[in-house]
């Protein structure tokens, strides 16, 4: 008996985006070829991946990156960041010996990663190709806070080039460290739920416009400033935080089941902080998106630049979210500035058809 063909989806340890946006293309390769073995190897929590993944999956929690260290997502620890990552690199040796062992023992042919360095490695020395997903590399945001971490830049870089397909996402740095860049659309997740049983289930009265979504994705934000809320009484805020209070117009999705795209169809607004997956579902959806600035991460005018030129958005201080008594939301959306050039939408099909029709020619 033949075994099943498996793919080996290696997702970086930082936050929930990442984990959401493969999940996605990991739950189409299933749609599309339900024979295919998917491993998910991750630290993410399993009923996040079972959120958009329907049908059965390996889940291996491993991490061999860490992102960035935060307490929450706009505040970085840049110190603890930099000590995890020379432990990591030590211990390279170790971690490449163990997944290699793993990938040959369950006769794994293809690896997909978002986007751990050590992926394309582990995956030379396993004798298999690596596929990567993603709109910037963690070389790129290293290498711009300097000092030591240049260093480390440098060997993320050298790790990146061993990979054999880059599958470069809208709103993107250059990704130069990539021998092969295919640029492809953006990725996420298809709403599942009728929009009137999800507004009878939940008692959501107000309007589409008086309708918003607080997402700040799986770190969360300590301080959101709730009493603002109590301002907007005709309006709802959807959230998806188990500590926000109990206010009558605060809608609390605490089921994991349900994930915050489901309700973007819903929403005039999304308010969230610059982060890729949030931003790429709200696109493929025409949700406009409120958004804070965030300092000291490469990444951050890249996609609010992708939101200027594509969505109706705001862009606020941090300032105009903790201090202000939330009047941004009673004025007027800024219109994308390049209604000409409409961004693809298709990235979660695309790169999944190309992985299945892989599996159909090896």
């Amino acid at each position: 008996m033949t075994p099943r063909p498996s793919i080996y989806i290696s997702i970086t340890n930082h936050g929930f985006g990442h984990a959401a946006r493969t999940a996605s293309v990991a739950a189409e390769i299933q749609r599309l070829n339900p024979e295919i073995l998917l491993i998910l190897v991750t630290t993410a929590p399993r009923w996040l991946l079972e959120s958009y993944i329907p049908g059965d999956f390996i889940h291996r929690p491993r991490g061999f990156d860490i992102g960035v260290i935060q307490s929450d997502s706009i505040n970085m620890d840049r110190e603890a960041t930099l000590q995890k990552l020379k432990e990591i690199r030590e211990q390279q040796r170790s971690i490449i010996a163990g997944e290699v062992s793993f990938i040959q023992q369950n006769r794994v042919s293809l690896m997909l990663a978002d986007i751990p360095p050590l992926a394309p490695v582990i995956a030379k020395t396993a004798g298999i190709p690596c596929w990567t997903i993603g709109n910037f590399g963690w070389d790129f945001i290293y290498g711009a806070w300097g000092g030591e971490f240049v260093e480390i830049a440098d060997w993320i870089h050298d790790c990146f080039s061993q990979c054999d397909r880059l599958f470069r996402l809208p709103m993107h740095e250059p990704m130069s460290a990539f021998p092969i860049i295919e640029d492809r659309g953006l990725t996420g997740g298809t709403p599942r739920y009728n929009l009137e049983e999800l507004r009878d289930k939940f008692g959501i009265k107000s309007s589409q416009e008086k309708t918003i979504l607080i997402s700040f994705g799986g770190l969360g934000l300590q301080q959101i400033p709730y009493e603002n809320i109590s301002q907007f009484p005709d309006w709802n805020f959807i959230m998806f935080d188990r500590l926000a209070p109990d206010y009558p117009n605060i809608i609390k999705i605490t089921e994991p089941n349900y994930r915050p795209v489901d309700f973007m169809p819903i929403c005039g607004r999304v308010i969230s902080k610059p982060g890729f997956s949030t931003f790429s579902e709200a696109l493929r959806l025409n949700t406009p998106i409120v958004t804070l600035t965030r300092e000291g991460f490469a990444e951050s005018p890249l996609l609010l630049e992708g939101i200027q030129k594509y969505s109706y958005h705001q862009i606020i201080k941090p300032g105009e979210f903790f201090e202000s008594n939330w009047e941004f939301l009673r004025q007027d959306l800024q219109p994308p500035n390049q209604s000409e050039e409409m961004i693809k939408k298709d990235g979660t099909e695309s790169i999944a058809q190309t992985i299945v029709n892989h599996f159909k020619t090896n």
